[in-house]
């Protein structure tokens, strides 16, 4: 409702097209959302009469982040609902009026009133696209004023959704395909909008559900959780059950005494001949909340089973309700761990179930779910997979949405061209230098299906061509060349956003096609440059031309020292 109000407030959505783009999922992005140092630029180039100068910004980030070769780029679709939305209110005006130098004139201030986004030109690379350092993720040409007023939003927007997708894609790698990954952030996250962030994009980043209920109804994502550890020890004893029937899955009849069922079982596991010994006198309070939990959810009966004791109470508890909900046509989904050595408990878990299927003749019950959670991380995943485990799912929290291992991904946004003329940004750190100039983009794929090479041109050079060699050059280092003989060639840059316009542009893709699109772009990947340890780095470069004219802009543009 916030947001819609927004939107309203801000007016139309989208200058002279025919297509409605909604405001920002956080109501918060706002064109106030930027620094102060944007708004006193804007004056400068309006007082110099400079702001409707034509000037070309391109988005990008110098390394790729967790010590890997690789990052995801997200946050696109929520660039484009801000510019689709960019309109100062009264209230914003009047605020920045009184926050800058009593010197500045009211005309400046008439200029934001008039100002929106129908003569901005947003080209990126689609969102949920495996991108690498040096490439533009997004081309932003429009006003020099404006587009700096476009800056901060930008960067903020990208930087955090890039880096926790790149991470979520990361976790997905080293539990691989078959595991099922649940994103249980919500309460470490940096407060609100990091949580409901990072229950979207690490969706797109491969995970497959989420236990935030506001992510869940915002985008769409599947929601998945059970209960805590406070739920098991509210119980004191059985007794505290006063409704015990419940009702077949098939509805032809009622168990009176679903409680009893649950001990009779219980009494059943006990005295088996390949379980006998293995534990005596569960946690009668564990049973109880057990009893209650699968009374309420028996079509999907989940416990946390290491509240007390998980081999001598936990998993015999849960396989006592689960076989009573057996017999009335239900199936459990299986249990939580979340505390101990997860390798070996899960091993013994298993054990424990494939027992009672044999014992019992319970067609699949060896199989059931097992899920861990406990402050995992890449790291604890992949030292599980090196112990052998058990394990069917991961509920990852802290670790993955605060992206402990990296705090920033250092998305820079850097002035490449005004007025048509190329301008360079030069450091002693050659990190720091920039590609000056219009780019187009293209990814070359090699014989075997993987990407090559990523190479970077002049807007006006002619694309690199399927079966054509081309010269791929090191934008900064003269030995580090390559020829490459593309069996397949893609441009990166697509235009989003053409304000008066919308005429050949990108539609905004729906999520779950963002996601399809990631995981496919990381199967495209060739292994070296996935693998956890010393990955290979991706080459990324410029043609021939594009290199000799950095060096010629590099060298114009550098001071000349003297000696004495």
């Amino acid at each position: 409702m916030e947001k819609t109000m927004k939107a309203k407030e801000n007016g139309p959505t989208e200058q002279n097209t025919s297509r409605v783009i909604d405001g920002p999922t956080n109501p918060m992005v706002t064109p106030l959302l930027t620094d102060l140092y944007q708004f006193t630029m804007a004056y400068a180039y309006w007082k110099a009469g400079k702001h409707q100068e034509r000037a070309v910004f391109d988005l990008y980030f110098r390394k790729n982040p967790f010590g890997g070769e690789f990052t995801v780029f997200a946050g696109l679709e929520e660039c484009i609902k801000f510019i689709a939305n960019f309109k100062f209110t009264e209230e914003e005006i009047k605020f920045i009026q009184q926050t800058l130098p009593p010197s500045c004139e009211d005309g400046f201030f008439d200029y934001l009133r008039g100002i929106d986004c129908s003569d901005v030109e947003v080209y990126a690379i689609p969102e949920g696209t495996v991108v690498f350092p040096k490439v533009p993720l997004l081309r932003i040409e429009g006003p020099v004023a404006l587009v700096q007023l476009l800056e901060t939003p930008f960067v903020n927007l990208v930087n955090y959704a890039s880096l926790v997708t790149t991470n979520a894609a990361r976790h997905r790698f080293v539990a691989g395909k078959s595991k099922l990954l649940l994103e249980f952030g919500l309460r470490r996250a940096q407060g609100p909008d990091g949580a409901i962030g990072a229950s979207k994009y690490c969706y797109i980043g491969g995970f497959d559900a989420t236990s935030n209920v506001a992510a869940g109804r915002l985008f769409g994502i599947p929601l998945r959780g059970t209960h805590s550890h406070a739920f098991v020890s509210s119980y004191m004893s059985l007794d505290e059950i006063i409704d015990k029937s419940l009702r077949k899955r098939d509805g032809s009849s009622t168990c009176e005494d679903f409680v009893s069922l649950v001990q009779s079982w219980l009494s059943k596991i006990q005295w088996s001949n390949s379980l006998r010994g293995i534990f005596g006198e569960t946690n009668q309070s564990e049973l109880a909340a057990f009893t209650s939990y699968a009374l309420a959810f028996p079509d999907s009966f989940l416990a946390l089973v290491d509240t007390y004791d998980v081999m001598r109470s936990g998993v015999p508890n849960f396989c006592a309700v689960a076989l009573a909900l057996e017999d009335l046509g239900y199936k459990a989904n299986g249990i939580r761990l979340d505390s101990g050595d997860l390798a070996y408990l899960s091993c013994e878990a298993r054990k424990f179930f494939c027992s009672i299927e044999k014992e019992f003749k319970v067609p699949g019950f060896g199989k059931m779910s097992i899920t861990a959670s406990n402050d995992l991380n890449e790291e604890t995943i992949d030292a599980l997979n090196k112990q052998g485990h058990e394990l069917d799912a991961y509920g990852i929290g802290t670790y993955l949405v605060t992206c402990y291992a990296q705090a920033a991904l250092g998305v820079v946004f850097k002035l490449v061209e005004i007025n048509n003329q190329p301008r360079i940004k030069l450091s002693e750190d050659v990190s720091k230098v920039s590609i000056p100039c219009k780019k187009r983009c293209y990814r070359l794929y090699g014989k075997e299906g993987y990407s090559l090479v990523d190479i970077m041109t002049g807007e006006n050079e002619p694309p690199p061509k399927v079966g054509e060699r081309i010269l791929c050059r090191h934008p900064f280092q003269e030995s580090k060349r390559a020829y490459v003989v593309p069996q397949r060639v893609e441009e990166l840059l697509r235009c989003y956003w053409r304000g008066s316009s919308d005429k050949e542009r990108e539609p905004l893709p729906a999520l779950k096609d963002i996601r399809e699109r990631c995981i496919k772009q990381l199967e495209q990947m060739r292994p070296d440059h996935m693998r956890r340890l010393n990955p290979t780095p991706y080459k990324v470069s410029v043609s021939a031309k594009l290199y000799d004219f950095i060096h010629f802009l590099w060298l114009n543009e550098a001071p000349v020292g003297e000696l004495q």
